[in-house]
């Protein structure tokens, strides 16, 4: 493990990084960057840089109305995959958008991004969220390989507080993402109404999936579903059932 980093982004925000290569090294790794104790974690996964315009706008409400103003009253932590695109971009815009001081995670695979000050090496190569507070780079050449890092840090983070998974539209990689939520036994809530594989799986909590995988994930048990399919409307009842049900899992 080496050691950790202070990044400084073009904004002049700061953030402070650490680089682990075994999920072994993660409880002493997230204490040297003053992620330590127990606490609520919210874990928020779903569509990056393919993400449509509309579906974007369509669900941008939630991070600035219900996910951060959440996280912030209960002193969560949010872990994320960290880039500066699509749920993660949203949900870094929020936070600075109502001045909020919950710490906010980014997991992310080093080979896939570009951190701030650096050249840029390759042309596939991703920034990182200027508005989130640390960033965990774990091994990886390939978009996914993250994904079991992210629920792995969320589980050490909460440690015995209740944690909770919020899936938002999202592409293949997605998947894996909930399965590994699932896995870590993690309850998921997907966003019904926010496009692709949340759909997908929300079709699937219905009984209507053609998907395997939706399938399989929603045979699990610990997969819920929350229609936004007028949001405009549902804000503040999307809000109250997200905290009620993060609060259940606390008992």
């Amino acid at each position: 493990m080496n050691n950790s980093l202070k990044l400084t982004f073009d904004s002049g925000q700061t953030a402070l990084a650490i680089r682990v290569d075994r999920q072994a090294e993660l409880p002493d790794a997230l204490e040297r960057i003053g992620l330590g104790g127990s606490r609520s974690v919210l874990v928020v996964v779903g569509g990056a840089s393919n993400i449509s315009k509309t579906d974007f706008l369509r669900i941008q409400r939630l991070f600035t109305e219900i996910l951060a103003p959440i996280a912030e009253s209960l002193g969560a932590y949010v872990v994320d995959g960290g880039t500066d695109v699509g749920i993660m971009q949203l949900m870094g815009q929020a936070r600075t958008q109502i001045g909020a001081k919950f710490a906010l995670i980014g997991v992310t695979p080093e080979n896939k991004v570009v951190l701030p000050n650096q050249q840029e090496l390759a042309a596939d190569l991703t920034r990182l969220e200027p508005n989130h507070t640390h960033f965990v780079l774990v091994p990886g050449d390939n978009w996914g390989d993250e994904s079991p890092w992210i629920s792995q840090v969320a589980t050490v983070l909460a440690d015995n507080a209740p944690s909770l998974t919020i899936l938002l539209n999202g592409g293949e990689i997605t998947f894996e993402d909930a399965f590994s939520s699932v896995n870590s036994g993690r309850l998921v809530v997907v966003i019904a109404g926010s496009g692709r594989t949340a759909d997908i799986l929300a079709d699937a909590l219905r009984g209507q999936a053609t998907d395997e995988r939706a399938k399989k994930l929603a045979k699990s048990g610990i997969l819920q579903y929350i229609s936004l399919i007028d949001i405009e409307n549902k804000v503040e009842n999307l809000g109250k059932i997200i905290k009620d049900l993060l609060s259940i899992r606390s008992e």
